[in-house]
């Protein structure tokens, strides 16, 4: 089966991002495009001929039961595995051909923690910095913006292990933003989360759009936060896209009063809690337990 993405419109008034090449590069195409792209393992077709665009600068919802195929994408998208067939350009660079040009355009927040508990907020930020390869003058000035943007500057020389699961995920995301990508991935950043620590989490977010432009694709199972936060969303059914739009769209195609819980049924033929192995539960219970 094959899914299209189709193009309904982008924000206005996107600031720029800081990088020119990045500027550079995404003005020649969309943020992320993909054409047919596809991920098989074996038999098993996770990601069927998806081809997507996503603008620059919109944050971009993908939803979908577990097994449907979002994480798979993302993997792709950060090259962190390779496509079966199809071709896909992250921030105008090609994900096979020029996978270094993608990752220093990218961010990426995954589900399970990434940030070391015993490392202070500061020091695991330091780690990051390295890692991006920001010289010795820049980091010093982009660690203290990112404590301060994430609203972590007082509790910087503080264990990680001793921060809160909202304080955790925030750090997370000063991590991936430290080397202003073009274009941040999160897969289910909230997982695990109470509803005032997502609704902080957000916040955030859409702050470091507001300010920088970045381009936002997150997955997430919680439909009110993608109702409330994206720009589009798509749904992912079976490795391919079912539907794409505005929330306010796709609720007016279902009719009625639909909430987006109903758009996601209606798609997928399942609820929000169906699907996912073994594995998948493990995984996500216990990056739940590590936030609680």
């Amino acid at each position: 089966m094959t899914g299209t993405w189709h193009d309904v419109g982008r924000p206005e008034d996107v600031p720029a991002v800081q990088d020119t090449d990045t500027v550079a590069a995404i003005s020649r195409s969309p943020a992320i495009h993909t054409e047919e792209l596809t991920r098989c393992f074996g038999d098993l077709v996770a990601v069927d001929a998806v081809s997507i665009d996503v603008h620059a600068g919109e944050i971009f919802g993908l939803l979908g039961p577990n097994g449907a195929g979002k994480s798979t994408m993302i993997k792709m998208l950060t090259t962190l595995l390779p496509p079966t067939a199809g071709s896909a350009q992250v921030a105008g660079f090609d994900i096979v051909r020029d996978p270094t040009s993608v990752r220093r355009r990218i961010g990426y927040v995954p589900q399970a923690l990434s940030a070391d508990g015993a490392l202070s907020g500061y020091e695991n930020l330091l780690v990051s910095s390295r890692l991006y390869g920001l010289t010795r003058s820049e980091r010093e000035e982009r660690i203290r913006e990112a404590l301060e943007l994430v609203g972590l500057a007082d509790v910087a020389d503080q264990l990680v292990r001793e921060y809160s699961g909202g304080m955790i995920r925030r750090l997370e995301i000063a991590q991936a933003m430290l080397h202003r990508p073009a274009v941040l991935f999160m897969d289910e950043p909230t997982v695990g989360l109470d509803p005032v620590a997502r609704r902080v989490v957000w916040g955030h977010v859409r702050h470091l759009r507001d300010l920088w432009g970045t381009t936002i694709l997150i997955t997430t199972h919680y439909m009110d936060e993608a109702d409330d936060l994206a720009d589009r969303v798509a749904v992912m059914h079976q490795g391919h896209v079912a539907a794409v739009g505005t929330p306010a769209e796709l609720k007016v195609a279902v009719g009625g009063e639909a909430t987006l819980d109903d758009v996601f049924v209606h798609f997928t033929g399942a609820s929000i809690e169906t699907g996912g192995s073994y594995r998948d539960v493990l995984r996500t219970r216990r990056t739940a337990r590590r936030l609680s």
